[in-house]
């Protein structure tokens, strides 16, 4: 299979992968009212343990709203996506661990890693707009943790005004038919 064949089959499959920031946007919601009106650890622990559940509920909304849930078996841009997806919880050990130090650094940590995790998707999908994306939350986070640390705790909010504003963006651009590499 060539490469544009296999990006055009993600973009088909995953909508363009508008679903993925739309939950993530609820998930990054959730954890940032946690942060501000409960307790910045257990906030962690939601986004920690919520952000294993992007992709599972992404996966039935698809499935929901009428098409396949994930790439097909044996899909060569299978491997791709879950070691993309595997970066995350992984980078997310060291969010905790500067959270853990001081609790505004969470999330402009988590923001650069998950920043980070979509510049696959710029092969993987075949998009551009997933280097835009990337750069967004890098640059959030990046911008809170050396320049701001003390709004640290409002990134959160931030990435999920990004995610929200990006599902729609994500969806039009995946459904065009041509690469953008």
């Amino acid at each position: 299979m060539e490469i544009e064949q296999a990006q055009a089959d993600v973009r088909r499959v995953y909508r363009g992968g508008a679903l993925g920031p739309l939950v993530s946007a609820v998930v990054w919601g959730i954890a940032s009212a946690v942060f501000q009106w409960a307790s910045p650890t257990a906030a962690m622990a939601v986004l920690f343990f919520g952000g294993m559940l992007i992709f599972p509920l992404a996966s039935i909304g698809l499935k929901l709203a009428g098409g396949p849930g994930a790439l097909p078996k044996g899909h060569p841009s299978i491997g791709l996506a879950m070691q993309s997806a595997f970066t995350v919880p992984i980078g997310l050990l060291l969010a905790l661990a500067l959270g853990s130090v001081d609790v505004r650094l969470f999330f402009p940590a988590a923001a650069i890693i998950v920043g980070a995790h979509y510049l696959t998707f710029i092969s993987l999908y075949g998009m551009r707009e997933y280097a835009v994306l990337a750069a967004v939350l890098v640059g959030l986070g990046t911008s809170a943790l050396f320049l701001m640390p003390a709004a640290g705790g409002y990134v959160g909010w931030a990435c999920t005004a990004v995610f929200v504003a990006a599902g729609p963006l994500l969806h039009r651009a995946g459904m065009r038919t041509e690469p953008r590499p």
